[in-house]
């Protein structure tokens, strides 16, 4: 399989923060969900991608080195980060002007098409948009061009549900209407990536937690809640994390069948993304 994303051993260091080792892959054709809590790492990931920031380690584009490649490479993406780059003093047909002298690939159709489908009106000032057109702007702007990668980081910020709904519909659709291309997406609402990503990396305090299968995830994982007597009878081996609660205990473990077959528990919650995450944040081993 190939990968359109492969980062090994990435590293970046500051006075209050370090990006520890960070390595996972975007395979072609697949969606990539990137979760943490703030700070955790993310956007520091994506922006030593995008070298941004400079970084250690390996990171590949496309099969290419990000760096001695980066022109090449920025013709097949399409990012958006929270700073658009883009003066607010510009209107929708002004940023038009701009991408498409960048992007030979540029399709004014597609962008109108984009611009009528989000409701955006051509000659408002940037200034003058809330944060959810700005927003959609900044993804219609760019999905014009038919990138191959899509990099998103929070991309459905200040949308509302609907809008929020309609947007990751977009993205599918994106991949459903050509296979070889991929998104690396970063998202807070871990509830979205559920329903979109084939795989979830997690990120806490700068190190790669798990990089999964989001199938696997929700449907493998599990968590008991139990006694503190029954849970006194558990082998460490046999579940990844602990929280104690005011009346019981609460343990995440990775294959519930087999956990369920060995101590005989009948009643095992299927965990969302967030509460693994909180688990692996807020959990216990010892």
């Amino acid at each position: 399989m190939k990968n359109a994303v492969a980062l090994k051993n990435v590293c970046k260091e500051y006075p209050d923060f370090q990006l520890d080792h960070v390595s996972f892959t975007v395979p072609e054709g697949a969606i990539v969900g990137l979760i943490g809590e703030n700070g955790a790492g993310k956007t520091t990931t994506i922006k030593s991608v995008l070298n941004i920031i400079p970084s250690e380690g390996e990171i590949q584009v496309f099969g290419k080195d990000h760096q001695k490649y980066e022109k090449e490479i920025k013709q097949d993406l399409g990012v958006v980060l929270d700073d658009s780059f883009l003066s607010s003093y510009l209107n929708a047909k002004g940023v038009q002007s701009i991408m498409k002298s960048i992007y030979p690939s540029w399709k004014e159709e597609k962008y109108s098409n984009y611009l009528k489908d989000f409701q955006l009106p051509a000659n408002k000032l940037i200034k003058d948009f809330s944060s959810g057109m700005k927003m959609k702007l900044k993804i219609a702007s760019t999905l014009a061009h038919q990138p191959k990668l899509l990099i998103l980081d929070e991309p459905t910020n200040g949308l509302d549900p609907i809008a929020r709904n309609d947007m990751l519909e977009i993205f599918r659709n994106y991949i459903i209407e050509d296979e070889s291309r991929s998104i690396l997406i970063s998202s807070h609402i871990t509830s979205d990536l559920e329903h979109l990503a084939d795989y979830i990396v997690f990120i806490h305090k700068g190190k790669v937690m798990f990089s999964l299968p989001t199938s696997d995830l929700l449907e493998n994982y599990a968590i008991l809640k139990c006694s503190e007597e029954d849970f006194l009878k558990l082998k460490k081996e046999d579940y990844i994390l602990f929280r104690k609660e005011k009346y019981q205990y609460e343990v995440l473990v990775e294959n519930k069948f087999q956990f369920a077959k060995k101590y005989s528990f009948k009643v095992l919650d299927k965990p969302s993304l967030e509460e693994i995450m909180l688990f692996y944040v807020k959990g216990e081993k010892e």
